[in-house]
Parts: C-alpha cells; sequence; structure tokens
C-alpha cells in the first residue's frame, strides 16, 4: 500500500519555522557538526566520532515505521560496530518523557540522542521522516535513506563505506562513471521491497544486483543510472 511508506511530513513544517531557510546537504559536504544529549545520559558530538562511519537517523515516536526499523536494524549495528560503524538514533522534537516511554522494551544497543528544538534536524534540512544520513570516516556526507530503512539495505550502504578508506571513491565495474564520486542515496518503497528509486543511487563497488530482491509476487524493478546530487 503506498501510503504504508510515504515520508512523513514533520508537523507544521517545525524544521523550517524559526530557523531561516532551509539548508541543503548534499553529498559530498562536511556534515554538519554538533552535540547532543543522550537519552541515557552524558552527551554526544559528531567530532568525538571522527574516523568511525556514522550512520545518523532522525525519527519520532509518530513515525509508524521508526519501532520495527529501531528493532531490524540492531542485529545490523551489533555485527558491524566492531569494524567502526556508530548509528546514532536522533530523536526529533521531544522531550525527554517521551521519547523514554517510546524505546522502552525496544532493546536496542546504539545511542538515543536528544534533538528537542530540531536545531540539528534543521541543520541538515530534515523536513521528513524517518530519514539517514551516512557519513564517511573522514566527516562527508555521503548518503542517505529516505524513509523506512530495512536491514539489508542498510547494511549495504554501511559496509560500502566501512571498505579500506578509499574504498567509496572507487569507480564502478567497467568505470563507467570515471573517478567521480557516485553517491549513496536510496529512496525506499513500497511495504515489503524497495521502488525503482533504491537503485538511484548506489555506493561505488556496489551493484543493483548486491542489494535484496522486491518480494516474488512483482517483478524487480529496473535498475536506473547512478548520478551524483548536486
Amino acid at each position: 500500500m503506498l501510503g504504508q511508506r510515504i515520508l512523513l511530513l514533520l508537523p507544521a513544517l517545525l524544521l523550517v519555522a524559526c530557523g531561516g531557510e532551509r539548508p541543503t546537504i548534499a553529498n559530498g559536504e562536511p556534515a554538519p557538526g554538533f552535540e547532543l544529549e543522550r537519552l541515557d545520559g552524558g552527551r554526544t558530538s559528531l567530532d568525538e566520532l571522527a574516523g568511525t562511519v556514522i550512520a545518523l537517523r532522525f525519527w519520532a515516536d509518530w513515525c509508524p515505521f521508526c519501532r520495527p526499523e529501531m528493532r531490524a536494524l540492531e542485529p545490523v549495528y551489533q555485527r558491524l560496530h566492531g569494524r567502526g560503524l556508530e548509528l546514532l538514533a536522533v530523536n526529533v522534537g521531544q522531550d525527554r518523557a517521551r521519547v523514554e516511554r517510546f524505546v522502552e522494551g525496544l532493546d536496542y544497543g546504539y545511542p538515543t540522542l536528544l534533538d528537542s528544538d530540531s536545531a540539528v534536524a534543521r541543520r541538515y534540512g530534515v523536513i521528513a521522516i524517518p530519514v539517514t544520513y551516512f557519513i564517511d570516516r573522514d566527516g562527508i556526507v555521503r548518503g542517505r535513506i529516505l524513509g523506512e530503512s530495512d536491514a539489508a539495505t542498510f547494511e549495504a550502504m554501511a559496509l560500502a563505506l566501512l571498505q579500506p578508506h578509499d574504498a567509496h571513491l572507487r569507480t564502478t565495474p567497467g568505470g563507467r562513471h570515471g573517478d567521480r564520486l557516485v553517491p549513496v542515496d536510496t529512496l525506499v518503497g513500497e511495504a515489503g521491497g524497495l521502488s525503482a528509486g533504491r537503485r538511484e543511487h548506489l555506493p561505488v563497488g556496489l551493484t543493483a544486483a548486491s542489494l535484496p530482491p522486491p518480494p516474488a509476487d512483482r517483478p524487480p524493478a529496473p535498475p536506473l543510472p547512478p548520478r551524483v546530487l548536486q
């Protein structure tokens, strides 16, 4: 059902209000810095995670996809954390008590950060959630998943950035893109699989065949050529 995967706009354009013009964060740009309070106490900053691959996931409790997605990503986090993956679940615009109620019983190990005034979400140009940004070891934004992230696609995108330092700058098989950086950018589609948009942007060296197949009851979407986001 189409409505199951439509991106959810934040209420009352929360992220563009009181913050001036919403910036656009393009692939290849430095990730905006931040420091946020953690739900479990203490604070986490982007700077202290330098040298790791970061998946920065923005969410809120009114998002119907967020609870199952948080559970689904936990095994991926456990597998890849030792290889340098940091997954940060950034709650947007909600207070501590509300976040605590939502996450109770979810049993995941990655940090939950509190962006209670939505300042960090505005900095990243977030206007709909869930959305996940991927940041490489040098602090550069290399892609995002728009909408709910299934575990297989999330893991494939993270692995592409966990390769040796320059792996994400390699050309795709056949060198069709020369020395250009092909960004990671995926739009999640209908429930149970991904739309054609999932193949619009792939990490360099990751082919469409590497992604999980769509459900057996519908044919796979044809691959689209990667393109560089401006």
